[in-house]
């Protein structure tokens, strides 16, 4: 436990990451580390290569999920890698680890007429947290922020002259997200909703009606309500706007590598889940391409 305690201080301090992070990495070991003790009087960074495997099987009989189980996975290998270099251990037993399969997932998004419909004809309440919650969607889908990201946003991290946000990611790395022309019109619109609701002055952009700072279940909640009005799925969460973003971006053209910086994802193949071509779109390319589309 001592070692798995030093690795989520490294995780909290060097590597910046955030708390719920931290949590998901020490809530694993944790429950590792225990199956360990139980099943063969070992800990962590006593663990073989078999020890991981007997302890995967037991995961699958608990109906883990495969994609949980990686998860966790992640979460070991970043903790041996940690432990060798540090001379906490002399071998990693997860080199001989695999992966399980799974199969890919195409991310849940909101339709381009849908999207239209909830930002055009829904009415929004003439007070300030109608003026909010729209100000709020309205940023969810033109920049495909992540809802800590737009949580943490400060009204200084808004440049009208440039055009553009700036937007504090994960692990503590900065990216800049242009901002549309109409977008920045709507904003400057709400900020002045926003003065006048709140005599004193505040940082962050997005605060609750009391001018505290906006807390995630509340963004999910009334996210899920107003998603609720336009679509059918059964997910309306924030990410869904950050799906259907990504999404629509890479239908109209976008180019991966742009998305991805927007995204402000590290890797490119986090990105290209979002490739995937909608229903709406193959009738569209069929109907165009076949000899007899037109018919």
């Amino acid at each position: 436990m001592l070692h798995i305690q030093t690795f989520i201080r490294y995780l909290k301090f060097e590597k910046r990451y955030s708390i719920h992070t931290q949590k998901a990495y020490e809530v694993d070991l944790v429950q590792y580390n225990d199956y360990l003790a139980s099943e063969f009087d070992s800990t962590a960074h006593q663990a073989t290569d078999v020890m991981i495997r007997s302890w995967m099987m037991f995961m699958i009989g608990s109906s883990c999920s495969k994609r949980s189980l990686n998860r966790k996975l992640s979460s070991l290998r970043q903790f041996y890698k940690y432990a060798v270099r540090n001379g906490l251990m002399e071998s990693n037993p997860m080199l001989r680890v695999i992966s399980m399969k799974t199969d890919k997932k195409i991310p849940s998004f909101v339709s381009e007429k849908e999207m239209t419909h909830l930002l055009e004809d829904i009415n929004y309440s003439n007070d300030y947290e109608g003026g909010r919650n729209k100000a709020i969607l309205q940023m969810f889908y033109y920049t495909g922020m992540r809802l800590s990201e737009l949580i943490a946003l400060r009204v200084d991290d808004i440049d009208f002259s440039l055009n553009q946000v700036k937007v504090l990611g994960k692990r503590s790395k900065e990216r800049i997200i242009p901002l549309l022309t109409t977008h920045l019109q709507d904003l400057r619109q709400y900020l002045d909703m926003r003065e006048a609701h709140f005599s004193t002055s505040k940082k962050h952009l997005f605060l609750t009606a009391s001018g505290n700072v906006l807390y995630p279940k509340l963004v999910y909640r009334f996210v899920n309500s107003y998603l609720s009005r336009v679509t059918n799925l059964s997910q309306r969460s924030p990410h869904v706007l950050r799906h259907a973003f990504a999404t629509h971006m890479l239908n109209d053209g976008a180019d991966l590598n742009a998305v991805k910086e927007i995204l402000g994802h590290v890797s490119l193949s986090s990105t290209q889940i979002y490739t995937h071509s909608s229903a709406e779109q193959l009738k569209r390319v069929y109907k165009q391409a076949h000899p007899r589309g037109d018919l």
